[in-house]
């Protein structure tokens, strides 16, 4: 490897480490929303020069992690109710079409996985802590996008995923109501992949299914 080629490796690979390690402190809540992302002060704390900082920065931006403020500077961002709510919508029509593509490459054996998830969201449902809850969810939903086709929807639901974490930290701690139904409508999506019901059909539950968080917390919104 050239000189050239070795630093140009090296710089890729420290803003690949700054954007994962910001990325993580983003999303498990060390850094806020509203949190100031100062270059200066990354750049000691991480080891790393100002350069890969700034490109880390950009893939958050464009991820929708991180904002860039006039007369503030890039900062975490800040969300409210209503782009909660329409994010969810988008992520319900992702959500639905890779549910109905992933149902034909579900064998008993992955059903049977995705139903124990299932069963110890339910478990959780007698000592409620919402942020367990949640990570529950997530598993579930992951047990059946990894059978999705489509590595590229994949992926588009991974960051959609993320972004709404970031966004919610946890939907069932503002309607926690929706934590036993939601159980329920995991259920109702496993019988029909199990008996192998029509695409539009799989396609239609499990999009409504993530619209009625939606409309949860809009009703939560408007009561409150």
């Amino acid at each position: 490897m050239s000189t050239t080629e070795k630093q140009t490796s090296d710089k890729g690979s420290k803003a690949e480490l700054s954007y994962d390690l910001l990325r993580s402190r983003i999303l498990d809540g060390t850094y806020g929303p509203g949190y100031r992302l100062v270059l200066s002060q990354l750049a000691r704390e991480i080891g790393v020069s100002t350069i890969p900082l700034r490109e880390a920065l950009r893939r958050l931006q464009s991820d929708g992690l991180v904002e860039v403020v006039r007369n503030i500077g890039a900062r975490v961002a800040v969300f409210d109710a209503t782009q909660v709510e329409h994010s969810l919508q988008v992520l319900a029509r992702l959500e639905g079409y890779a549910t109905a593509i992933c149902a034909p490459h579900m064998t008993a054996k992955h059903i049977e996985r995705s139903r124990k998830v299932n069963a110890r969201m339910t478990r959780a449902l007698e000592d409620f802590d919402p942020m367990s809850f949640t990570a529950l969810n997530r598993e579930f939903h992951f047990s059946l996008y990894e059978h999705c086709p489509d590595a590229h929807l994949v992926s588009l639901l991974e960051a959609e995923w993320a972004r709404l974490d970031h966004m919610r930290r946890s939907t069932f701690s503002h309607v926690p109501g929706r934590a036993r139904r939601s159980v329920a409508e995991h259920e109702r999506l496993l019988e029909l992949i199990e008996t192998g019901a029509q695409n539009q059909e799989i396609e239609r539950v499990a999009c409504g299914h993530k619209i009625a968080t939606a409309d949860a917390l809009r009703q939560a919104r408007g009561a409150s």
